[in-house]
């Protein structure tokens, strides 16, 4: 298992997602296993097999949350007055031949990569642009060097230092 990096935060999640599993869902799922066995014929028992399915469900999260853990980088949050983990970024991507005004703008948070969403704009730090956009300060610009060998170029617009906040960790 490759080595994610997590901060204080993320780790604290998962012990909490853990000890929750373990202590309130998993007996519960015990249980409604052991009454739907309770039913007589398990051949055609959905609410048994369903049961079953969940208790695998939430002993391989267990199991996934457990070897994130033990594999993990502690890393901390740097605010050398760049973007960092944790900041949200205000962006303008650069359009050559168009003026700066009619250049699109967009927003970004940098987060670590159990917490990403890029549906929600929530960027992982081991991402090409989370990895362009670190350390990188106001009215920078910036360029993005995707895998394909392409590239764009960003300016960074704004720098918002937020907090940690509800970012989920992402379910597999």
């Amino acid at each position: 298992m490759n080595s994610e990096k997590l901060t204080r935060a993320d780790v604290k999640k998962i012990q909490d997602e853990i000890l929750e599993r373990k202590t309130v869902l998993r007996p519960k799922i015990l249980e409604d296993v052991k009454t739907a066995r309770a039913q007589g014929d398990l051949s055609e028992n959905f609410e048994y097999y369903a049961a079953r399915k969940a208790n695998r469900e939430n002993n391989s999260r267990i199991e996934y949350l457990e070897k994130m853990l033990k594999y993990a980088t502690i890393i901390e949050e740097d605010s050398n007055g760049g973007v960092s983990l944790n900041n949200t970024v205000k962006v303008k991507f650069v359009e050559e031949g168009v003026d700066e005004v009619s250049w699109e703008e967009d927003t970004y948070k940098i987060v670590t990569s159990i917490r990403a969403d890029s549906m929600k704009n929530k960027v992982s730090i081991e991402s090409p642009l989370g990895k362009a956009l670190l350390s990188h300060k106001v009215d920078e610009l910036v360029k993005v060097e995707l895998e394909n060998g392409s590239s764009y170029e960003l300016k960074i617009i704004e720098i918002d230092t937020t907090t940690d906040g509800d970012d989920d960790i992402k379910a597999f």
